[in-house]
């Protein structure tokens, strides 16, 4: 993608990246002074703090000035941001991109914001595994196509509100008829609005979130899922999962329900061959007695 035209007009995103790139080691090494000189304070009755600049870089990196993109991430890094705590919040922003995709786009771009979201996990998952500044690179890779989707949040799709919940509390019974109703939403076409919303207020009401994480799950494996889908709600559960305050989470889910009604129903073809594999497991015969003429 670093050789599409878009990648280079009308900013070159490959030049600010390769300047990025070479300040990375000595932002680093910042990094590392400024943790020892915090840790030394720790030692002498002062107290060393995680980094806590994610609220003030997300919206910079939803923002149109691809520079000061990449000069938000170093500094980040330069403040104390782990690896970890940089990619989480360059895949938070990309997640916020489905989250606020308008229905006005054309229906091949749900693709294009999430080729950004799954790339942007995927850096993540494997910088806690196998850490390197090569590797690193690859969270600024998908903070320039964060920006590069910016026209697909235009004008952007509003986020619930916790407020927007009314009160209402979705434990128990009332959680399971909320749950039923996204199963029916998802009966139809193109609910994604609602089945945003519909998420939100359950998450904000209290709703259990396994709960909720299993109910998609279910909805995935009853439709004619692909690839796509089946990436987009694994990286939302990954990305769900690893946010420190829970309302911060709830957009992550909203996005994962939104692809996912912008795909149901499909023909659920899939489910019927799986059936028949099942009886033919069983040892009955498929094609007798089944009532057809």
């Amino acid at each position: 993608m670093e050789e599409s035209n878009q990648w280079r007009h009308p900013v070159d995103l490959i030049e600010i990246l390769v300047r990025v790139f070479e300040e990375l080691p000595r932002a680093l090494e910042a990094r590392a002074n400024r943790e020892q000189r915090r840790r030394g304070a720790a030692g002498n009755g002062g107290r060393a703090g995680a980094w806590d600049g994610r609220a003030r870089l997300v919206p910079v990196l939803l923002g149109e000035d691809a520079q000061a993109i990449a000069d938000a991430l170093l500094e980040a890094l330069r403040q104390g941001a782990t690896e970890d705590d940089l990619a989480g919040t360059v895949t938070y922003a990309a997640a916020l991109r489905i989250a606020q995709f308008p229905m006005s786009n054309e229906f091949g771009d749900w693709d294009t914001a999430l080729h950004t979201f799954t790339f942007a996990n995927a850096v993540q998952q494997g910088l806690r595994r196998a850490p390197s500044i090569e590797l690193l690179r690859g969270v600024f890779d998908a903070a320039a196509s964060v920006y590069l989707d910016r026209f697909l949040n235009v004008p952007p799709v509003r986020l619930p509100d916790p407020a927007e919940t009314g009160g209402q509390r979705f434990a128990g019974a009332k959680g399971e008829e909320a749950l039923h109703e996204l199963t029916m939403l998802l009966d139809r076409q193109q609910q994604v609005n609602d089945a945003g919303r519909l998420v939100a207020r359950y998450l904000y009401g209290g709703g259990e979130a396994a709960r909720l994480i299993a109910t998609l799950g279910r909805l995935l494996l009853r439709e004619d899922r692909n690839f796509h889908t089946i990436q987009t709600i694994e990286a939302a559960v990954r990305q769900f999962g690893a946010q420190a305050v829970a309302h911060d989470a709830v957009p992550v889910l909203v996005a994962a329900a939104r692809y996912l009604a912008a795909h149901s129903p499909t023909v659920r073809a899939q489910g019927q061959t799986y059936r028949i594999a099942q009886r033919l497991h069983r040892g009955e015969n498929v094609f007798e007695g089944n009532g057809e003429a």
